[in-house]
């Protein structure tokens, strides 16, 4: 079948409907394309991505935007470069360069799971982790905003129950060895070995860090750096390739790195108020306790002048 060039096909999207009225954001959601990522040594990452494309109508006689306009300025900006702040800023300068007539500002999330290969603890050996990302970009009267999400698991030990716990040892210790009677040192050190002389351990659950960050202009995507500064300031992010000797060292930061979910965003808050990329922040601690079938959680920000308020808990 061929196509007569003077046949013109009709496009009820330009067509006024009588309840007319501007959009804050019209676009598309959940469209599926690959993304490369920058990797530490240069190398380009690929993974496959998911994206939400929008723009305003800003004219209330249109009745709907240029949706297919939007997939393929994603299709051909995602699928040709990797990104950057400035491959965002493009994408959305088409967006708004091809919708001139309808729309004033333009908006783009990008989700997908950043594959990194992490050394073990003590041992030679090395696993994948994946960390979850969502870039988030605005362009708007000219102005560019670029935010990066990601959320990185980590382990926490309860310092209350390490407290309750070394008491009960010390309790265990005075009734095997008695004041006034005689202490072997070489007895000591195997009750100290023994689940006679260890008789209670604190909790420690798998707890998880959302952190939310609008990057400073003139950087790069920091999605690494990002995960590094976190997991630097926790100290105790959850492991991938594990022996024995990565078990016991991986128990000594435990314990070395008692916190409370407070802590925690306390850590996290100071790591992230010194990087200067970070232009304003929002994070979220949460431990999912063993004790207990709730969670504990913590909220803080940075909360620069109309940026993220310290109410948000999204």
């Amino acid at each position: 079948m061929t196509t007569n060039p003077a046949r013109v096909m009709p496009d009820v999207a330009n067509v006024a409907e009588a309840a007319a009225g501007r959009l804050d954001w019209v676009g598309m959601d959940e469209i599926a394309v690959p993304v490369r990522v920058a990797a530490p040594d240069g190398s380009l990452v690929q993974a496959p991505a998911r994206v939400a494309a929008w723009v305003d109508l800003a004219r209330a006689d249109v009745r709907g935007i240029h949706m297919s306009r939007l997939y393929l300025h994603v299709d051909r900006h995602l699928s040709s470069e990797p990104l950057t702040p400035c491959s965002l800023r493009r994408l959305l300068r088409d967006f708004l360069d091809s919708h001139a007539e309808l729309s004033t500002r333009a908006r783009v999330s990008v989700r997908f799971d950043h594959l990194v290969r992490r050394p073990a603890l003590s041992s030679a050996n090395s696993g994948w982790k994946t960390y979850p990302v969502e870039l988030h970009a605005r362009l708007d009267g000219g102005e560019f905003t670029l935010e990066l999400v990601t959320e990185i698991a980590y382990s926490s030990t309860c310092p209350a129950s390490a407290a309750l716990a070394r008491q009960l040892i010390q309790e265990q210790f005075a009734r095997t060895f008695p004041a006034g009677g005689p202490t072997d040192r070489d007895a000591v050190l195997a009750w100290l070995g023994s689940t006679d002389g260890i008789v209670a351990t604190p909790h420690a659950q798998r707890s998880s860090a959302r952190v939310r960050v609008r990057l400073a202009p003139g950087f790069d995507l920091p999605i690494l750096d990002l995960v590094d500064l976190v997991e630097g300031a926790l100290k105790t992010p959850v492991q991938t390739a594990v022996k024995r000797e990565d078990e016991q060292a991986f128990a000594l930061l435990n314990g070395q790195n008692l916190m409370f979910c407070e802590d925690a965003a306390r850590r996290m808050q100071s790591a992230l108020e010194g990087d200067e990329r970070i232009a304003d922040f929002w994070l979220r601690a949460s431990h999912f306790e063993s004790l207990h079938p709730h969670d504990a959680v913590a909220v803080a920000t940075k909360g620069v002048a109309g940026g993220y308020g310290a109410a948000s808990f999204d």
